[in-house]
């Protein structure tokens, strides 16, 4: 008889569901749980591509479905083991009013965040990347900053544009107030007519958005997480005070 041992069918089974809930997870959420370090208290958060709303994209499109993000958002405040988030951006932008409920949730966070935009932070993706506490872009990296725009049929009344011209101020309202970028230095940016190639906006690069104020500093992975782990330990240092 062979020393080697037969498998057994208990193990055979566990790994079997266990491929297979990774698969159900990566149908119905579009990811799979990414690895981190034991008992990690930091949470990463991505929002990569294209912002998808209450519109389903393409299957072509590569998404990022607020409804998979906004649990994730209040499972954050509610966990006590997560003492910090990074927001990974490398999006294009979207649906403009998903976005800014995004924005809100991070923002209104009791525990310290901390954005990075690689890549691109485009339109709706610049008051993601400014909703953090403190905000970081890669050197290389670009945010495009446009008008609201509707795609589709758009009735030709005044109330249309009414609607737009309100949605549009939500926006400037949200990055003016939580970045150091003034209103009229952001609205100029939004309506240049000759920096896009074929639409009204502005495309700025890494090293003007900070010198604009809308991102607070240039930097990648290492300098987000020693800047995450500072708010984390003041925040717990607030804490502490309070308590006494």
């Amino acid at each position: 008889m062979s020393d080697k041992q037969l498998p057994n069918k208990d193990d055979q089974n566990q790994d079997q569901s266990g491929s297979s809930s990774i698969v159900q997870k990566i149908q119905q959420l579009g990811q799979s749980s990414v690895p981190t370090a034991p008992d990690s208290n930091i949470h990463v958060l991505s929002v990569i591509g294209q912002i998808e709303g209450h519109v389903q994209l393409p299957p072509q499109n590569k998404t990022t479905k607020y409804e998979h993000l906004i649990p994730q958002i209040i499972a954050i405040e509610q966990n006590p083991k997560i003492e910090g988030v990074i927001v990974l951006l490398n999006t294009v932008g979207g649906d403009v009013e998903a976005g800014l409920a995004l924005s809100e949730m991070l923002a209104s966070l009791s525990k310290p965040t901390v954005s990075i935009v690689l890549g691109g932070g485009h339109s709706i993706g610049v008051p993601i990347a400014t909703s953090a506490n403190y905000s970081f872009i890669a050197p290389t990296a670009t945010m495009t900053i446009h008008p609201v725009r509707l795609t589709g049929l758009v009735i030709g009344v005044p109330q249309t544009f009414e609607y737009i011209d309100k949605m549009q101020e939500r926006v400037i309202q949200f990055v003016t107030e939580h970045s150091d970028i003034k209103e009229e230095k952001f609205k100029e940016l939004m309506f240049d007519k000759g920096n896009l190639t074929r639409d009204i906006g502005t495309n700025v690069i890494g090293t003007d958005a900070v010198e604009y104020g809308l991102i607070d500093a240039i930097g990648g992975v290492k300098e987000a997480m020693e800047k995450l782990n500072d708010l984390i330990k003041e925040n717990k240092d607030g804490e502490e005070t309070m308590l006494q």
